[in-house]
């Protein structure tokens, strides 16, 4: 066998280093009670809400999930030594269900040093670096997948690539078109289409095209259509709502309207989920229901940079001259102004109120807010407020 190598030799010394004991990684703690685990976190503990699921989800005890964060901890301050120090050789490393660490690597010279540093050698035809490549391949290539192709990764323990997809025999046309070593590259069956899954709330910020950032009012359906309001100067009808510029779409304007009125609609593209909440800087709150508040009662807009700013409903049925045109219905308000709030949620406790639309002065020197009631747009178009 050849002799280890000096990197190798470091390996172990920077693990004693980390760990105090070459053993480290696959012995757990001697002894860990259940109140300890219940009520302390960290790497020998496990917060109470995180136990619960641990031992819902995995199985486990309370002693069984502390272990286990406990060998996670361990495995994760080591694996970058090891990775390191294998350099072109390392071919991955992850935990079994047991939490032991496997460390792999193309050259059986170096299992020795991974095995006194306490992790698990195996010797693999591949280092991670060119299981890599081939993803890289088709990722380069993704433009050419095709929607019975549902994804691709690299398998460390299973020491290939794997492409998930419907169709098999379009899975293998897509990886010879990228140019990955068939031979590498193997094809497990998906039935479902992967769609990002994400929450929407009251208070979230959206983009349509490039620059114009609005804001989600509150939540909403359409028959089983979920969707938000915001300004109708935000968006016009087909307009898309994306994250951010250039970023993930969100959904799409089903209408909108303004002048006149300052309310549209935006239905949500499948995997977005619309929650009766609103959230701000501080916290988040929910969606009861919409009873409109009377003048002189309290109301907060929620932003997501500044928090909640309150104050009181002066006046209700407001017309308010813009320089693009005249809104009608607004409520004024003694909240201060802030731009880039168009859409942002007005609440009174727990009853949902209204639209910013617009407003002067700001929150330095004061000024007035108006909202386009939430019950009008609400009626316009068929809606139905989610609640919390």
């Amino acid at each position: 066998m050849k002799p280890v190598r000096p990197a190798a030799v470091l390996v172990l010394t920077t693990l004693l280093l980390l760990t105090g004991t070459p053993a480290a990684l696959a012995t757990p703690p001697a002894t860990t009670s259940a109140a300890t685990s219940a009520t302390t976190s960290g790497p020998t503990g496990v917060e109470p809400g995180m136990e619960r699921a641990m031992r819902r989800d995995l199985g486990l005890s309370a002693e069984g999930a502390a272990s286990r964060l406990a060998a996670e901890e361990r495995a994760r301050r080591a694996e970058p030594a090891l990775r390191a120090a294998l350099g072109d050789r390392f071919g991955g490393a992850w935990l079994t269900g047991a939490g032991s660490l496997v460390v792999a690597t193309v050259d059986a010279a170096d299992a020795p040093a991974i095995a006194a540093a306490g992790a698990r050698p195996q010797v693999v035809a591949r280092s991670l670096a060119t299981l890599e490549a081939v993803r890289d391949r088709l990722d380069r290539a993704a433009g050419q997948a095709g929607p019975d192709v549902h994804g691709w990764y690299a398998d460390v323990p299973a020491n290939d690539v794997v492409v998930l997809a419907a169709d098999p025999a379009r899975a293998a046309a897509f990886a010879a078109a990228a140019g990955a070593d068939p031979a590498l590259v193997r094809v497990e069956p998906s039935s479902a289409r992967p769609v990002p899954y994400a929450d929407i709330r009251g208070g979230d910020t959206f983009f349509v095209g490039d620059s114009a950032r609005c804001m989600v009012a509150f939540t909403v359906r359409q028959g089983t259509t979920g969707g938000f309001l915001t300004a109708g100067h935000c968006g016009q009808q087909g307009d898309v709502a994306l994250t951010g510029p250039g970023g993930t779409p969100i959904g799409v304007f089903e209408a909108s309207s303004y002048p006149g009125d300052d309310y549209a609609w935006v239905s949500l593209y499948p995997g977005w989920t619309p929650l009766g909440t609103v959230t701000a800087v501080g916290g988040e709150r929910p969606v009861r229901g919409s009873t409109p508040a009377p003048v002189g009662s309290s109301v907060c807009r929620a932003t997501p940079v500044s928090g909640w700013h309150c104050g009181t409903v002066q006046q209700r049925d407001v017309t308010v001259s813009y320089p693009g045109g005249t809104v009608t219905g607004l409520v004024r308000t003694s909240v201060c102004a802030e731009p880039g709030t168009s859409g942002a949620p007005f609440l009174s406790g727990d009853q949902a109120q209204g639209i910013t639309s617009g407003g002067s002065g700001d929150c330095a020197v004061g000024g007035s807010t108006y909202f386009q009631p939430v019950q009008e747009a609400l009626s316009a178009y068929g809606l139905t407020l989610v609640t919390g």
